[in-house]
């Protein structure tokens, strides 16, 4: 397929999409709403998922014209075990989106009356198919955030039923293709642009749980610089698991040999992110993510290192701190010697990112810019990091990249095994468009930042590779501003030039008044 003819079914999948949110929303914030476009398209996915497979099985056992979404219950229930052990799930024939939403359709009495009921019931029912097995925690509470008795889709139980209906027919008619047609990678694409167009009119809500994709790719770029694969991708703060995904599209699938890793404290934020697992067509065998806090309760504590972290964990939170007498002893970070502050984590992540790194691997992390340069608790952090060559790079990012805030954020980027005592810092704060509301990295800005920081080049006013000896001297301030200097942009102005053009200017005014005197002689009349 050209890229032109993906580029037309992207955008008339987008015109979808926004169709159905604008028309369904209504009393629904934007920001709720998208719950339920996303658990309809999930629903979809899943059903179209497991049907083909299906179907797919029997043709290559000599049954052409078989249709598993015209199979009785019944008979379907035969195989249940086994395409649990297989898929991770199980849906009944009666119980797939094509036929809950025909059916809708079909029998308006039954959708008025029933629909919300039967939809509760299919999305306990697929949850449930997945207990005892391994894919159960990938599954667990996936459809919490769909509330069919919501207040918010109708005052009546009617009203409601009219909105789901309308959901169902509005995602049937969404162009997605086959789920094994991944030319436009339809179901991911088509949920990147719904959080991007709700994060976007969120304002803080939604920009908490969505990473731009320009930043996505920076990220990731960075920490696969000379890789052209690794053992796996881990985001100690996932959101929606968009930075995690990125990995696959700059590496490829198969260049990520074990999958996909997280944890998110947001129960809605974790469940969006399986979902987005899903929807990339990212087999439960593959991801592992958790709801748990990752700086007290970390998660994936006894797996192999990670060779690519990346992450946009949230700027300055609270958190225990000292006030845990445990926390000090964590591994994580005791040796540092010093806790990040209580009403600051930024550091905290930064440390436990670094213990869960590969020696072998890269830690792309943003970061709130006063962590660079404030004292205190912070400043001996710097100095761990910074005494034991952990800091790669510090890049400086443009103003207003993020949803729900305008202010310039930072990359730190830290790796186990480098060869020499200095770190690289990048001032990228110009590298960017303007687009509405929101600055953007292009593809050009990505691949300057990136060469630069590969090659490790000194760029006037845009790069200096800066010996540790010399950030101890400056009291370990990692602010890109001390070391990067900046271009003076101011006209350079010759001052004897601008002398003798004021000469000429003066004599010229002597010329003209002496001609304007010799005018008003000549006009005077004698008294």
């Amino acid at each position: 397929m050209s890229d032109n003819k993906k580029e037309q079914e992207r955008d008339e999948l987008h015109r979808a999409i926004w169709a159905i949110a604008d028309e369904l929303r209504g009393a629904v914030d934007g920001w709720d709403f998208k719950n339920y476009v996303l658990g309809t398209m999930f629903y979809r996915y899943i059903s179209e998922n497991i049907e083909e497979y299906i179907n797919q099985g029997e043709i290559e056992a000599g049954n052409p014209d078989f249709d598993y979404s015209k199979m009785s219950d019944a008979d379907a229930e035969e195989a249940r075990q086994g395409l649990v052990e297989e898929k991770g799930f199980f849906i009944l024939p009666s119980e797939l989106f094509c036929n809950i939403t025909k059916k809708s359709n079909s029998d308006t009495e039954w959708a008025k009356e029933h629909l919300n009921e039967v939809l509760a019931h299919v999305f306990d029912n697929i949850e449930n198919s997945a207990k005892g097995s391994e894919s159960e925690s990938d599954f667990a509470g996936l459809f919490d955030d769909f509330d069919v008795n919501s207040n918010k889709l109708g005052a009546t139980v009617a009203k409601r039923n009219e909105k789901l209906t309308k959901l169902l027919n509005g995602v049937a008619d969404m162009k997605l293709g086959s789920v094994k047609d991944h030319n436009i990678d339809a179901f991911g694409d088509a949920y990147e642009y719904l959080m991007t167009m709700y994060a976007s009119n969120a304002g803080k809500s939604g920009g908490e749980f969505f990473t731009p994709a320009d930043v996505s790719e920076l990220l990731t770029r960075l920490g696969t610089v000379g890789k052209t694969e690794i053992n796996k991708v881990y985001d100690p703060a996932c959101g929606s698991g968009s930075l995690l995904l990125k990995a696959e599209k700059v590496l490829g699938r198969d260049q990520i040999r074990n999958g996909f890793y997280g944890q998110e404290i947001n129960i809605t934020t974790y469940n969006l992110c399986r979902i987005n697992m899903f929807l990339h067509d990212v087999g439960f065998e593959k991801f592992s993510i958790a709801c748990e806090n990752t700086l007290t309760a970390p998660q994936h504590w006894d797996d192999e290192p990670f060779e690519l972290i990346v992450s946009n964990p949230p700027y300055s939170i609270k958190w225990e701190g000292d006030s845990n007498p445990l926390l000090i002893n964590d591994p994580r970070f005791a040796p540092a010697g010093v806790l990040a502050p209580k009403s600051k984590a930024d550091l905290a992540f930064i440390l436990h990112s670094l213990s869960w790194l590969a020696p072998n691997g890269t830690a792309a992390i943003v970061c709130f810019p006063g962590i660079m340069y404030r004292g205190g608790a912070e400043q001996k952090i710097r100095k761990y990091l910074i005494d034991n060559n952990f800091v790669d790079s510090i890049i400086q990012l443009p103003d207003n990249l993020f949803f729900g805030t305008s202010i310039a954020t930072c990359v730190m980027v830290l790796k186990k095994n480098k060869s020499e005592n200095s770190t690289l810092f990048i001032d990228a704060s110009k590298e960017c468009i303007k687009v509405t509301n929101n600055n953007r990295l292009t593809g050009e800005n990505i691949d300057k930042i990136v060469s630069v920081f590969s090659n490790r080049e000194n760029v006037d006013y845009f790069s200096r590779l800066v010996e540790n000896d010399e950030i101890a001297q400056q009291d370990y301030n990692l602010s890109v501003s001390t070391y990067v200097e900046q271009e003076d942009t101011r006209e350079v102005i010759d001052i004897t030039e601008l002398n003798a053009k004021i000469a000429g200017i003066v004599e010229h005014e002597e010329e003209l008044r002496k001609a304007i005197d010799a005018i008003i002689a000549e006009i005077e009349v004698p008294a």
